[in-house]
């Protein structure tokens, strides 16, 4: 009951940033597709190079983002094959780059900083550096491809700056450049941006929706990856670390909290930069969106007992 009540404030505000933008699509008309590419080329890159820079990247921190990429990844390729006979193209690839993420960065970092010390806010970040690489690398390419030829797909993917804002950042850690302190201020705006304008852009997509464009099997096939297998293999990850190692209680958290967030926002950022499927993808992030406030707290508390969390 303790974890439902202090989490109750962070979901609330950002579903109520869904209904933002929602108001904004139905009323001031607003057109989401400049968002979602300001979001992918400009304000993503930026944060992820603050973040980065911030935390201090060592080793250890860049296993954790190698281990969260090949997870991800590894889950969209196994979802690719299993979805390809049974859903449209389109479809297929959207279902198989939501398997590999979830809304670790607008909707989860906000609940990490509730929930963690700064120390595991920090390893939670680093994790989640590597879900956002998976989703601008390979996922984006499997999505690209339900619609685009592999040479499009590939030159998509070169053009995303977030890789390069990555390699900057490894490249002023690993020389030990400092960044001047105003730029550093001035960064500060875009982490609360980034949270804001991904979770209004659910809303402005389904400002535009129409019920015929309810597809059930489809949004059941994204709720069961995201609220299903996510939530077990991030318990059995933590339970096989437990086993073989000294795991740090904040580390163990983060992980959980990985597998419990809803579908990504950024299935919806990056379907309506590609052009497939937005509607779709905006109806199953809204409905697992809204299942968050009752399913977050009952999966943690759950998770956190039977690893001894509790």
């Amino acid at each position: 009951m303790e974890l439902a009540s202090t989490l109750m404030t962070p979901l609330w505000t950002l579903l109520a940033f869904v209904g933002l933008g929602w108001l904004a699509a139905r009323r001031l008309a607003i057109d989401p597709r400049p968002i979602a590419t300001l979001l992918i080329y400009l304000i993503a890159p930026l944060t992820f190079f603050r973040g980065l820079v911030l935390g201090g990247p060592t080793p250890a921190y860049l296993l954790l983002t190698l281990a969260a990429f090949l997870v991800a990844s590894l889950l969209c390729l196994l979802v690719s094959r299993l979805v390809r006979h049974g859903f449209a193209d389109q479809e297929a690839a959207l279902l198989a780059f939501s398997a590999g993420t979830g809304n670790t960065g607008y909707f989860g970092l906000p609940i990490a900083m509730v929930l963690l010390p700064p120390q595991g806010v920090t390893l939670y970040l680093f994790c989640v550096l590597g879900i956002t690489l998976y989703e601008f690398t390979l996922g984006f390419y499997i999505s690209a491809r339900g619609r685009f030829s592999v040479r499009e797909s590939l030159l998509k993917i070169f053009r995303l700056p977030l890789i390069y804002a990555f390699a900057a950042a490894l490249l002023v850690s690993g020389l030990g450049l400092g960044i001047p302190a105003p730029v550093m201020q001035g960064l500060e705006a875009f982490p609360a941006t980034y949270t804001l304008l991904g979770m209004m852009i659910i809303g402005m997509t389904l400002g535009r929706v129409s019920l015929r464009e309810v597809d059930g099997r489809f949004i059941g096939a994204c709720v069961a990856v995201r609220f299903a297998l996510w939530p077990l293999l991030a318990l059995a990850l933590v339970l096989g670390l437990q086993a073989m190692l000294p795991l740090p209680p904040e580390m163990a958290l983060a992980l959980l909290l990985l597998g419990v967030v809803p579908m990504a926002a950024n299935v919806v950022v990056v379907a309506m930069e590609l052009g497939i499927a937005p509607a779709k993808g905006a109806l199953a992030v809204l409905i697992t969106t809204l299942a968050a406030p009752l399913v977050i707290p009952l999966y943690l508390n759950w998770m956190m007992g039977v690893t001894g969390l509790g």
